[in-house]
């Protein structure tokens, strides 16, 4: 499919992002967090979650790394 981005990342880094933002979005809403941090806490979370979901990363993709085989 033309303008997809071919995935870049591994099974393993894919699930390490995936449970690393499910667990930082989950304490910026359950935690006792400053405004700031809570928001630092989810745009970072939903981030790593994102990545983790579609296999790709776009720093990944601009360093030239790629953990796929």
């Amino acid at each position: 499919m033309k303008g997809c981005p071919i995935p870049n990342e591994g099974n393993v880094d894919r699930i390490i992002r995936i449970i690393v933002g499910l667990v930082l979005i989950l304490i910026s809403i359950f935690a006792s967090l400053n405004p700031t941090l809570r928001v630092i806490f989810i745009i970072i979370g939903v981030i790593a979650l994102v990545t983790g979901l579609t296999g790709f990363c776009l720093v990944y993709q601009l360093l030239g790394i790629s953990t796929r085989k």
